[in-house]
């Protein structure tokens, strides 16, 4: 057997406060090493936040100078990737000797992006995933990601790989990624649904992979007394169920679902159990129909701007 001890984080951000949250986070990892987990995910947009409930002054067609204010907060509360947070927790990897799969909301240039980083006790920060569709309003606040991020990451404790809430439910994204070897799935996610749960156990089984989601728990007294979420203004309503959830290659659930409260689960998985479940179903091997179906995946960076190194100007004219 190979075994290994796997953590989801089931928490809630403090929103525009990075530094609390950062606490936040090393409490629960801390909690979830003291468990033995040499794995540990934490939920979608943990450091940055998602701010549930908030519409950023936005109707078709126009902005509100009240909206353009909180995005400056939003804004100011994501974290540049590398930076001083992903380093100090590459450094809570290195000192626990854990793994961290950690939802951020990242800051590059002018733009923000939701973002899944990779860290590894022995190496730090190895792999950053940017979501490549955000969902419904989330498009207003974030960019799209493209398919120069998207890793499979080898590591002591196996194949990791992230998809981000709703990335989910992109077929060909689920595909590309399980040609990628993938052997434990992290889906860090705010979907409360009962609904995901399925999609969670499905997605185990198709892929044949361990499926570790992580969700967050928020509650109206998570945001600043100064915004007003649609959902109203008693500070003990719920904005996110929670949901986290650990299921096996075979769609056993292994832990959770967890509602109703912050915490952590920890369940001990067997790699071996990948062999054992890929023995009838392999979606890229012996279940796939290439002469049938075909996917290509492009995976080249696409900066805004580029510059050509084999263009020269001569004369006011640009040539090859």
């Amino acid at each position: 057997m190979t075994l290994v001890s796997v953590a989801v984080v089931q928490a809630g951000s403090v929103l525009f406060d990075t530094a609390a949250t950062l606490a936040k986070a090393e409490h629960y990892v801390r909690e979830a090493a003291s468990q033995g987990a040499e794995l540990i995910v934490l939920p979608e947009a943990f450091v940055g936040g998602y701010p549930k409930g908030l519409d950023f002054g936005i109707t078709v067609g126009s902005r509100s100078d009240e909206g353009r204010e909180l995005f400056r907060r939003y804004f100011e509360a994501a974290v540049e990737v590398p930076g001083p947070e992903s380093d100090r927790l590459a450094g809570l990897a290195a000192e626990l000797g854990t793994h961290l799969v950690v939802g951020a909301i990242e800051r590059d240039g002018s733009t923000l992006y939701c973002t899944v980083l990779f860290f590894t006790p022995a190496e730090g920060l190895v792999a950053t995933h940017r979501k490549l569709m955000p969902t419904a309003a989330e498009r207003y606040l974030w960019g799209q990601g493209d398919g120069s991020t998207m890793p499979a990451v080898a590591t002591a404790v196996g194949v990791l790989g992230a998809a981000i809430c709703w990335e989910n439910y992109m077929p060909l994204f689920r595909q590309a990624m399980y040609a990628k070897g993938v052997q434990i799935w992290c889906a860090p996610t705010v979907d409360d649904r009962e609904q995901w749960q399925a999609s969670m156990a499905h997605i185990a089984l198709e892929g044949r992979c361990f499926v570790l989601s992580a969700n967050q728990f928020l509650t109206r007294a998570d945001l600043p007394a100064d915004v007003h979420p649609v959902q109203g203004e008693d500070p003990q309503t719920v904005l996110i169920n929670g949901g986290s959830t650990i299921v096996s290659p075979l769609g056993e659930v292994l832990a959770g679902p967890l509602r109703g409260a912050e915490g952590v689960l920890v369940a001990e998985v067997d790699l071996d159990e990948l062999t054992r479940a890929r023995f009838d179903l392999d979606t890229v091997g012996h279940y796939a129909r290439p002469d049938v179906f075909a996917l290509t995946v492009d995976e080249t960076p696409r900066a805004a701007v580029q510059a050509d190194s084999t263009l020269t100007t001569v004369g006011g004219l640009t040539r090859s």
